[in-house]
């Protein structure tokens, strides 16, 4: 019936006249459950109250408090000290730091959001005076932060690995290969478009090499902490959620002892930050837990999952299918929602046509966060956009090269699984699941 995309359609509405997303998408839930009379209305704030139960979702403030205090330590700086040395000399040399500093952030602070707020901050006015368009600096911090969804800690990753039962630590491992794939597709666009716009470099030459070992032995403590999570987790020291608490107190650690950078009277401070900036992402997922409800109910990603394989038993072809489902799925839906709702629907039956599971889930990662960068509803596009205050117009135009470049990127991903399954092969031998 018609009436079945009532919820949906008020949900494309409500972001087209630009209500913010959590409200538009609890509003859109709320509408079905006053529209079917079948569902009592309280499962409404059940849903939304029981999102916030989840064991992994701890990892959620911990990471963004690891981030948090990492800006107030001043870790961030070394770290974009170092993105100096290595690609300052570069054409957009800014633009290009903002990717590197991104892949070296991406295993630190675990969220996109998180990133694509702090370059946006630290990045974005610093491209604007130097003459770079406010819709690029957007876009580019946006991009950037796709990052932190694959080089490990992934909060995404970590909700695939507990829904799917799949080992936490080989979708970390099998993240990297990809999340540096990612990063080198965003540097090669921003060389062309820097080189037609005229996006200067910041020197005439390579800083040379002593340079790039004072900076990285500056950086050493920071570039340490994914290194630290990694080994924690592959030999069984820490879980992946336990792993975020465990960060926060190594990075106080690192900003109070080896940098003394950090003072513990910056922390109730650096607390309220984190409170706020958490509390947004949660209110989100509660919102999108309530709007997978409706799409439960009513069977969408079901049908839309028995549709898709009746097209094909061919497991690529199937891939691409999903592809292409979820790049429509993720331009309408928050990706942790589409993460949460796809998983279980997806997982079983690849694995019948014999589709590694980390294979999948990197692919899916992927794809739901490039979703975050892409009109109408990316999520780090509003962040992005928000800060460098951009309309979405001139977002939209800007972003296209980027999106065609890491497509590319998820079609090698999805074509050739080797990409992302060598490396966690080779660290955990084929036999480990």
């Amino acid at each position: 019936m018609w009436a079945d995309w009532i919820p949906g359609i008020l949900m494309l509405v409500l972001f087209a006249i630009e209500t913010p997303i959590s409200f538009a998408i609890a509003i859109s839930a709320l509408s079905f459950f006053l529209i079917d009379g079948a569902v009592p209305l309280n499962i409404f704030v059940q849903k939304m109250v029981s999102a916030t139960d989840s064991y992994p979702l701890l990892a959620i403030p911990f990471f963004v408090l690891a981030g948090a205090i990492m800006n107030k330590a001043g870790i961030t700086m070394r770290l974009l000290a170092l993105a100096d040395a290595l690609v300052g000399h570069m054409t957009g040399a800014l633009a290009q730091m903002c990717t590197v500093l991104a892949t070296l952030l991406g295993g630190l602070t675990a969220s996109s959001s998180a990133d694509a707020a702090m370059l946006a901050k630290v990045l974005g006015p610093e491209m604007v005076k130097a003459n770079y368009s406010p819709a690029f600096a957007a876009v580019i911090t946006s991009c950037s932060a796709i990052i932190a969804s694959l080089i490990p800690p992934s909060i995404g990753l970590i909700i695939y690995g507990y829904i799917a039962d799949v080992s936490v630590g080989r979708l970390f491992i099998g993240g990297v290969v990809p999340g540096l794939l990612i990063a080198a597709s965003l540097m090669i666009v921003t060389w062309f478009i820097a080189k037609k716009r005229g996006y200067k470099p910041l020197r005439t030459e390579f800083a040379g090499m002593p340079k790039v070992a004072r900076t990285f032995r500056d950086a050493i403590w920071a570039l340490s902490i994914p290194v630290f999570i990694i080994v924690g987790i592959r030999y069984g020291i820490f879980t992946p959620t336990e792993a975020g608490a465990i960060t926060v107190l190594y990075t106080i650690l690192v900003g109070v002892f080896a940098y003394r950078s950090l003072k513990i009277a910056d922390l109730p401070k650096v607390m309220k930050e984190t409170a706020l900036d958490t509390s947004s992402v949660m209110l989100m997922i509660c919102a999108a837990s309530a709007f997978g409800f409706y799409l439960a109910w009513e069977r969408i990603p079901p049908q839309m999952a028995s549709w898709l394989v009746s097209l094909t038993q061919d497991p690529v072809s199937l891939l691409l299918l999903i592809n292409v489902l979820l790049i429509v799925l993720g331009t309408a839906v928050e990706g942790t929602s589409a993460l949460i709702i796809l998983t279980p629907i997806f997982v079983p039956i690849l694995v019948k046509l014999h589709v590694d599971p980390v294979h999948f889930g990197i692919v899916l990662v992927t794809n739901l966060t490039i979703a975050g960068v892409t009109p109408p509803v990316g999520q780090m596009m509003f962040i992005s956009s928000q800060v460098m205050r951009v309309p979405m117009e001139d977002y939209t135009v800007e972003v296209l090269p980027f999106l065609g470049a890491m497509l590319v990127v998820l079609l090698l991903l999805t074509l050739f699984p080797q990409i992302t399954l060598w490396l966690p092969n080779m660290v955990y031998g084929l036999s480990a699941g």
